[in-house]
């Protein structure tokens, strides 16, 4: 590379900042637009048609499933997508956007009533098992780990149909993940809220195992990020350390504000589910405070309070 005169170093980084700009420019990929563009419209359909019905979805809850979406584009389309081919680092914030940020927005954006369609189907009910947490947490975990080999790792580089295969992947097993604490669907009995709590607790510490190996491995994993390491200027151990800080950093806050969340909803199914319990005393109605319980957590509490409202009869 020739030195710029003075009398041209403007130009020369000018011309630098545009090559720059232009190699990290993003991606339309309609293949990947179709996806993400049938999940909203089927998604607000659903929300007018229960609207319609007098069961509106709460607007945080459409808002929540809305920057799902906005947040899955972004880590696709953006510049993320394109140097995430080229950097440990852009890989690394490409996964947690998608596994982790948007599939927790998506699971706070449903609702029973929003799912009912699908549940309608047999397969689709009888699959609903694979949101408990005895299920759900084992799955995200090994997905997690084994889309880290570096043998599948690097096979998702440059190669569309498996990258979209490690994309869906964590996408859905984020989702189901995070179903277990947040999502409409039946919970064990048994998970209560301390349960939750060590639940959020030991997803924390599995990421934090595998950004510890990314850290401190001292052996470069993914050595087809080579040509990309050598364009940005940066080591393969950097790269590939800098990708595990990220997650650990990412992890700890996100954790934080799951819990801190956790902690606000038990608190507030705990005094919508008490109300309802008094509000059937008071009107002389048998109401079983599992039912009570199963009716708060899948946001169905208001509907349940104007049946005791409307009848002495559940």
């Amino acid at each position: 590379m020739h030195a710029c005169s003075l009398r041209t170093h403007g130009s020369c980084e000018a011309t630098t900042v545009s090559l720059l700009i232009a190699h990290v420019a993003g991606a339309f990929v309609p293949l990947e637009v179709f996806p993400i563009t049938l999940a909203g419209i089927l998604y607000w359909h659903r929300a007018m048609v229960l609207s319609w019905s007098g069961r509106a979805v709460p607007l945080w809850r459409q808002l929540c499933f809305g920057a799902g979406l906005a947040t899955i584009a972004f880590a696709l389309f953006s510049p993320i997508g394109h140097i995430a081919e080229e950097l440990v680092i852009a890989h690394m914030g490409e996964h947690l956007l998608i596994g982790d940020i948007a599939s927790l927005l998506l699971v706070l954006g449903l609702t029973r009533s929003l799912l009912q369609p699908l549940l309608a189907i047999r397969v689709f009910n009888r699959l609903q098992i694979l949101a408990h947490p005895l299920v759900a947490f084992p799955l995200w975990a090994v997905n997690l780990f084994v889309w880290h080999i570096p043998v599948l790792y690097q096979d998702a580089y440059g190669t569309a149909p498996v990258h979209a295969l490690e994309h869906f992947t964590f996408l859905f097993f984020g989702c189901l993940m995070w179903m277990s604490v947040f999502g409409p669907l039946p919970k064990p009995d048994w998970f209560t809220a301390g349960w939750k709590v060590g639940y959020v607790i030991a997803v924390r510490f599995t990421g934090a195992i595998l950004g510890n190996v990314l850290m401190w491995s001292g052996t470069v994993l993914y050595p087809v990020y080579a040509p990309g390491e050598r364009y940005w200027g940066i080591s393969a151990i950097a790269d590939q350390s800098t990708a595990g800080v990220i997650m650990m950093i990412e992890g700890t806050f996100l954790a934080l504000g799951v819990l801190a969340w956790v902690f606000f909803e038990v608190a507030r199914e705990g005094t919508e589910k008490q109300d309802l319990l008094d509000l059937a005393r008071e009107r002389g109605v048998e109401l079983d405070e599992r039912r009570a319980q199963r009716a708060v957590a899948a946001g169905h509490g208001a509907l349940l309070e104007e049946r005791l409202t409307a009848d002495d009869t559940t």
